[in-house]
C-alpha cells in the first residue's frame, strides 16, 4: 500500500539524480512501489494536460469534469498515457531533478506521444500514417479518397471499433464534407469509398496484410447480438426506447457538426455562412421532415439564425 514516505522517497531520489538507476536495479516489489509512487504524481498532471484538453475537444464534457465521468474507452487511454509518463520518468530520471511535477510537465508529451506509437508498431499499424506515393497514384491523387486512405491507415491501429461497426463511416462522412466542401454523404456512398480504397490497398498484398488487415485483427471485436433460431421465439427486450436512440443519434450529429464548423472556422471562412451550412447539411440530410421544416423556418429568419450562431460560437468557445 502506497504511503507518504513512497513519493517523499521518489523525490528525494529525483532530487539526487539517482531515480532511474534505482529503478533499475530494483527488486520487483521495491520497482512496483516506485512506479505507485511515480503514478500518484503523475496522473493528475496527465488529466490536467493531456486528457481533460483531449476529451473537450473530442466533445466529451461529462470526461472532461473527473476520473469518475471518463467512459471506458477514454479511461482506458488515460491508463496508457499515465503508465507511459511513469514508465519514462523510471528510464530517462538520470538527472539530479529539483521539481518532480515540473519536469514530468515537460516530459508528457513527448512520452505518450513515444507510447502511442510503439504500441501501433507492436501490431503493424504504421507509426505515423502517410500516404505512400503508390496508393496514391492507385487512387488518381483524389484529394478526399487520399485523404481517406490515411484515415483508414490511422483507425486501423486503433484498438476499438466504431460501436457495433468495423469503421467509423458517420465521422468519415462529416470529414468528406469538410475536406470535399460538399453536402454531408450518406452512409452507402463512404463505405463504397472505403472498399476502393481498399481495393487500391490490397494491390500490395504484403504491404495490406502487415499494416491493415494485422493491426485491424487486434481490435477489440464488438458485441453483436445473436440471431434467433426459431421463428417463434420472443423479440429481444429493448432496453433503450425510440426516443432515446434518436437523441444519441442526434447528440452524435451535434458533435460531427462542431467539429466541421471548429475546422472551417480555423480557416477563416464566414461564422454565418459556416454554421448555416453544416447545421443544414448534416441535420437536414439526417432529420425528419419535421426537422427540416423547423430548419428552413429557423434559418429563414434572421434573429433565430443569429441566435444559433451566437450560441455555437459560445459553446466553441470563439
Amino acid at each position: 500500500m502506497l504511503d507518504s514516505t513512497d513519493v517523499a522517497g521518489v523525490r528525494r531520489l529525483a532530487r539526487d539524480g539517482l531515480l532511474a538507476c534505482s529503478a533499475a536495479d530494483a527488486t520487483p516489489g521495491v520497482r512496483a512501489r516506485l512506479r505507485g509512487a511515480v503514478y500518484s504524481v503523475a496522473w493528475p498532471l496527465v488529466f490536467t494536460r493531456i486528457t481533460k484538453p483531449l476529451e473537450r475537444r473530442r466533445r466529451h464534457p461529462d470526461c472532461a469534469r473527473g476520473l469518475e465521468w471518463l467512459r471506458p474507452d477514454c479511461l482506458d487511454r488515460f491508463h496508457d498515457d499515465v503508465e507511459a509518463v511513469v514508465e519514462h520518468a523510471l528510464r530517462r530520471a538520470t538527472d539530479p531533478i529539483e521539481n518532480l511535477e515540473g519536469w514530468l510537465a515537460t516530459r508528457l508529451s513527448p512520452a505518450t506521444v513515444d507510447a502511442h506509437r510503439r504500441r501501433r508498431g507492436e501490431i503493424g499499424a504504421l507509426q505515423r500514417p502517410r500516404l505512400p506515393s503508390w496508393l496514391g497514384e492507385a487512387l488518381r491523387h483524389d484529394t478526399w479518397l487520399c485523404d481517406l486512405a490515411v484515415q483508414v491507415l490511422t483507425w486501423a491501429g486503433v484498438p476499438t471499433t466504431a460501436g457495433a461497426e468495423l469503421w467509423p463511416l458517420d465521422a468519415w462522412a462529416a470529414r468528406r464534407a469538410e475536406v470535399t466542401g460538399e453536402p454531408v454523404a450518406d452512409r452507402d456512398t463512404i463505405d463504397r469509398e472505403v472498399r476502393k480504397v481498399l481495393t487500391a490497398m490490397r494491390s500490395r498484398p504484403k504491404w495490406y496484410a502487415e499494416h491493415v488487415e494485422r493491426p485491424l485483427g487486434h481490435k477489440r471485436a464488438p458485441v453483436a447480438p445473436m440471431p434467433a433460431d426459431h421463428a417463434a421465439e420472443l423479440p429481444a427486450l429493448e432496453l433503450v426506447g425510440r426516443d432515446e436512440v434518436e437523441d444519441a443519434q442526434l447528440v452524435a450529429l451535434a458533435e460531427q457538426a462542431l467539429a466541421a464548423i471548429d475546422t472551417r472556422l480555423a480557416r477563416g471562412d464566414p461564422a454565418e455562412e459556416v454554421v448555416a451550412g453544416v447545421i443544414r447539411a448534416l441535420f437536414g440530410a439526417a432529420g425528419t421532415s419535421v426537422h427540416d421544416d423547423w430548419l428552413a423556418r429557423a434559418l429563414a429568419d434572421r434573429e433565430r439564425r443569429d441566435g444559433i450562431v451566437a450560441t455555437v460560437l459560445a459553446i466553441l468557445g470563439r
